[in-house]
């Protein structure tokens, strides 16, 4: 096993926040070698705690304001 990372696999609608059981949209490996997930709201309230032990975060939250390709098709 080499020191490097395995790409991140993209948050789905099963994976859900560690604090409140929403779904997830980040995914903030530690520094110590876990991972936790959060919401949108939960990693916006502790963000800046987050950081300092954080050696990776995966923010999906921009997909909170995007419409789905079917959705679009469908405003036609």
């Amino acid at each position: 096993m080499t020191g490097t990372l395995a790409p991140t696999q993209p948050l789905t609608a099963a994976d859900r926040c560690d604090r409140c059981g929403a779904q997830a949209y980040v995914r903030v490996v530690l520094n110590s070698g876990g991972e936790l997930l959060f919401c949108a709201h939960h990693m916006r309230k502790h963000d800046d705690s987050l950081r300092r032990i954080a050696s990776e975060i995966q923010d999906e939250t921009d997909r909170l304001h995007s419409t789905p390709a079917t959705a679009a098709e469908n405003e036609r």
